[in-house]
């Protein structure tokens, strides 16, 4: 037998492994989770697309094909979880197996292999998981929310953590698709039928953003992305313009994708559904009024997740607490990240440097990882720093905040010249971030010499504004940090900030 493998950050935090099985219309999906976390990390992902839902609005039962299929990946998965170790298993179905005539039937064979029961979810439940994955994947989070599977579509408003009433509509992709029989203009005539009695929220300016869950939207997104040679190919939080939006959902509406460009980066079997789900987009983002489109990685799953957690847990910064635990595997000394939070929150208190809550937040997150890239060789610390956070799956930061995160501790290990920084990074930034990433950075040079990057020295160090600028106390206790090195550091960080810093030991 198999010795059953523990994963060390489990074994440490005294939690285990937790299972999510997704029984969709489309794709049947395993995900195993490091542990029960504000950000749980993925330990493993798998799915395969059944299309259970293939056919059940026309006969009313799941395919014989597709039943032994998914059963068979069924069986697979159960070995997997087994020998990770799951401490819980969360199994869900949603459109195909609630609405088929034999979906009780195929439900009772998931629940044998798997040895544990099914919640089949309604419309509306699947909304709400669906909105609360959102919560779990964005930092208060304010629009609609939309999931579009293989059988159905689910909307649901929300605002910060709190999600509405939500409403489900026969618009999956599979099922419009035969309904449609594969013919974009009868998807759009039957999208536009299914919508139009639906109520749509009142939303203030500023407001109207639609979140898009899905793997099909996702595809749909994956396209835009590649089409465009955008920088950074992270699909959670991609956003773009509804306006934009909607003429490229318009332009991509061709039976199977052909002659559009780029179209090999789908995958084959979801080819035939994207146009269908730009129909249902188009319709969507317009209906809706929307002024803008942001894609989600998470969703029902991590809904599921997210309600378990205590309330707690639940209002922690996810940016925050995925970078505190990347600290905590990959840093010196964790203490010594705390400090940095507290140090630069006075020195940006003493410098009365303005910020907005959001830049607050991300400014103790560069803190936390500020120190993650220190085993690899001192020319390639920035660098790794930098791939490892531009690619991260991090939750909860638009991707301008990433770029920040991502420069802010590059200039840290590889200095502050002009034209180091990848320009991959630098066509993300907004303005204003791109200025604060080199503050931070330079701070973060000062601080990285005053205390060896080890915890117990930062908080003795004293900060007093001075006529010109600043004054970094060492006093006599101290005196012997003091040396050209860290006065050059200091002068670089009065150039950045436009003020004197200097260094004083009386």
């Amino acid at each position: 037998m198999t010795k059953q493998f523990q994963p060390a950050r489990g074994r440490l935090n005294g939690a285990g492994p937790v299972a999510v099985v997704d029984i969709g219309s489309n794709s049947v999906r395993l995900v195993i989770y490091e542990r029960k976390a504000r950000t749980p990390t993925m330990l493993f992902n798998e799915k395969l697309l059944a299309g259970l839902g293939r056919g059940v609005a026309a006969t009313g039962q799941l395919a014989e094909e597709s039943v032994n299929l998914a059963l068979g990946e069924l069986v697979r998965f159960k070995a997997l979880i087994e020998h990770t170790g799951c401490k819980d298993l969360f199994i869900v179905a949603t459109a195909a197996a609630r609405d088929a005539e034999n979906g009780a039937k195929f439900v009772a064979e998931v629940e044998k292999i798997l040895e544990a029961p099914v919640r089949i979810l309604d419309g509306h439940e699947e909304a709400y998981y669906s909105a609360l994955g959102v919560v779990a994947g964005f930092w208060k989070p304010r629009g609609i929310v939309g999931d579009m599977g293989g059988g159905s579509l689910e909307l649901v408003e929300i605002d910060e953590n709190i999600p509405g009433t939500g409403a489900t509509f026969p618009l999956g992709g599979l099922r419009l698709s035969e309904e449609a029989d594969g013919k974009i203009d009868n998807a759009r005539r039957i999208t536009e039928k299914a919508l139009s009695g639906y109520d749509w929220p009142e939303l203030a300016p500023g407001e109207r953003t639609f979140y898009a869950v899905g793997g099909t939207w996702r595809s749909l997104g994956r396209l835009h992305l590649m089409q465009n040679d955008y920088p950074l190919h992270v699909m959670h939080n991609y956003e773009m313009a509804a306006e934009e939006a909607i003429a490229f959902c318009r332009e991509i509406a061709v039976p199977n994708l052909e002659g559009i460009d780029r179209a090999e980066v789908v995958s084959k079997q979801r080819r035939p559904l994207v146009p269908i789900g730009a129909v249902v987009l188009e319709q969507v983002l317009t209906s809706m009024k929307a002024e803008r489109l942001v894609f989600s990685a998470t969703g029902v799953r991590e809904g599921l997740l997210h309600e378990k957690l205590t309330p707690e847990m639940q209002a922690q910064d996810p940016v925050i607490e995925a970078a505190r635990e990347l600290c905590i595997l990959r840093s010196r000394s964790p203490d010594h990240a705390e400090e940095l939070i507290t140090w630069t929150d006075e020195l940006f208190q003493t410098l009365e440097i303005e910020e907005t809550a959001n830049e607050r937040r991300l400014r103790h997150a560069a803190c936390l990882l500020a120190d993650i890239g220190w085993r690899a060789h001192p020319d390639y610390r920035g660098e790794q720093s930098l791939n490892i956070i531009s690619n991260a799956s991090f939750v909860g930061l638009d991707h301008s905040s990433r770029a920040y995160l991502a420069a802010a501790v590059f200039y840290r290990h590889h200095g502050l010249r002009e034209g180091a920084l990848s320009p991959i990074i630098r066509e993300l930034f907004t303005d204003r971030l791109k200025i604060r990433a080199k503050v931070l950075g330079a701070i973060l040079r000062v601080a990285s010499l005053l205390s060896a990057s080890m915890a117990g020295m930062l908080p003795q160090v004293g900060i007093t504004r001075t006529e010109d600028g600043l004054a970094l106390e060492l006093g006599e206790q101290l005196a012997n940090l003091d040396g050209e090195r860290l006065r050059k550091r200091a002068g670089q960080l009065g150039k950045v900030i436009r003020a004197e810093v200097e260094v004083t030991t009386a």
